[in-house]
């Protein structure tokens, strides 16, 4: 009798759950609240000082049309964003699954020093190597490329240390018996754990994706030809060119932040699954 209780889970009072669903909904609200404002703002035609809430009557959707009209480059912008942020978040998911399976199944001397090392690497702020790597990438003509855009952040220690985790909580007899049926390291990873980590590499990718599409610093460094800006430089430049056109701004930031609000939207589940998974083991 007193097991049968114990197992029993405590239930929430309505109030409670009326309370916590209020907080939900009043944080929601507060995060909302920018996107919709600028949505509003965007909608009501160019005027000196706009209003919290738009002419229902009037509303102007041709603002996003008119925005790349003022700004031919503001296309390119978003393409160069949306292309060297696809290519780092393919080049890491390949060098963070290859480094978390080594760091986590085949056995070889040092494994754990190269685990601390990695895991070391990331305590160095981004400023402290943004000298060299851009001394580098000057040496080597790289700017004003997606070479270097991309390039120096195809490995990332954060996406290493997530996969090992991850694979450290799939079960060890997996492996053996993958090697009983004759299967090579490389076919397990490609054809045993990858299948198996897709929470874990949906979560670097959206991870990846959405700081490179943001990146600010590294690009104004390398890149001083309009045509080879990213989203936040150029959003910059037009922010400036049209300080005064208030719509035509918010129209030009909705524009460049809807690609990274879609794939929020589509992957905030495996985003939240994938960082707690494996949190507990190795």
């Amino acid at each position: 009798m007193s097991a049968a209780f114990s197992s029993r889970t405590p239930r929430r009072s309505p109030t409670a759950n009326w309370l916590t669903y209020a907080l939900l909904v009043l944080t929601a609200a507060l995060v909302l609240f920018p996107l919709v404002v600028s949505l509003s703002i965007a909608l009501q035609g160019p005027t000196v000082s706009p209003a919290l809430l738009p002419d229902f009557s009037r509303l102007d959707f041709g603002v996003f049309a008119e925005a790349f009209r003022t700004e031919p480059n503001l296309l390119r912008w978003i393409f160069n964003s949306f292309f060297a942020a696809t290519m780092v978040t393919s080049g890491v998911l390949i060098t963070s699954a290859l480094g978390g399976y080594a760091l986590s199944h085949p056995g070889f001397a040092g494994k754990q020093l190269f685990f601390f090392i990695c895991l070391g690497t990331l305590m160095i702020p981004f400023e402290a190597t943004i000298i060299p790597n851009f001394l580098l990438v000057s040496g080597w003509g790289w700017r004003n490329s997606f070479q270097g855009l991309i390039v120096p952040f195809l490995a990332s220690a954060f996406g290493i240390f997530l996969l090992r985790q991850y694979f450290l909580s799939i079960p060890r007899e997996l492996y053996e018996a993958a090697q009983m049926d004759g299967c090579g390291r490389l076919r397990y990873l490609i054809s045993v754990l990858v299948p198996l980590s897709g929470p874990a590499l949906a979560t670097l990718a959206v991870y990846t994706f959405l700081n490179t599409y943001n990146q600010y610093y590294w690009p104004l460094l390398i890149t001083d030809a309009t045509q080879w800006r990213t989203t936040q430089i150029g959003i910059t430049i037009f922010r400036n060119a049209e300080y005064q056109v208030f719509n035509l701004q918010l129209a030009a930031n909705l524009i460049v932040m809807a690609p990274t609000l879609l794939l929020l939207i589509i992957g905030q589940k495996q985003l939240v699954s994938g960082l707690t998974a494996g949190a507990v083991k190795g």
